[in-house]
């Protein structure tokens, strides 16, 4: 995301996630678990995908997660690059990995239902659909604590 929308974003997960679990800056997930064997064909893949113009994308929502909240957005150019990079990988994608994502950014999760609810209708009162800056993709490792970055590519063409 650009710098602004990061750090709005990360400083509700630092107001509202559970400290403990964490572990990631505020992010919009496309795959939860490519094999570690490909990340050499996804740097490669990635190379290509953002030497084009960033994905326009919408804050379009809040929603509850039950258990939490998250921010919907909406960007069908970044489900397309979702798409390219999941036709590339199709035989090694997880069973989870193979649907369409609902695209969103967690910013509270693992949460009473009570507490999320409430955080909701809190945030709920000043929404307002906005415009997000996508500025690259990247890959990390998951290391059963802090996530560790594997690659990180910003786009480079231009709107």
């Amino acid at each position: 995301m650009g710098a602004a929308d990061q750090h709005g974003f990360d400083t509700l997960r630092a107001r509202h996630y559970p400290p403990d679990r964490n572990q990631l800056r505020a992010h919009i997930t496309l795959f939860h678990q490519l094999p570690p064997s490909c990340l050499g064909e996804l740097d490669r893949l990635l190379k290509t995908i953002v030497a084009d113009a960033p994905p326009p994308a919408l804050v379009s929502d809040i929603f509850s997660l039950g258990g939490g909240v998250a921010y919907r957005i909406d960007s069908p150019e970044l489900l397309a690059i979702r798409a390219r990079i999941a036709d590339w990988f199709a035989g090694s994608l997880s069973a989870q990995d193979q649907g369409t994502p609902r695209l969103h950014i967690t910013i509270q999760n693992k949460v009473e239902p009570a507490e999320a609810k409430a955080l909701l209708a809190q945030l709920r009162q000043d929404f307002r659909l906005r415009p997000l800056v996508i500025t690259g993709l990247a890959a990390h490792h998951y290391r059963g604590g802090p996530w560790e970055t594997a690659l990180e590519r910003n786009f480079r063409g231009r709107r």
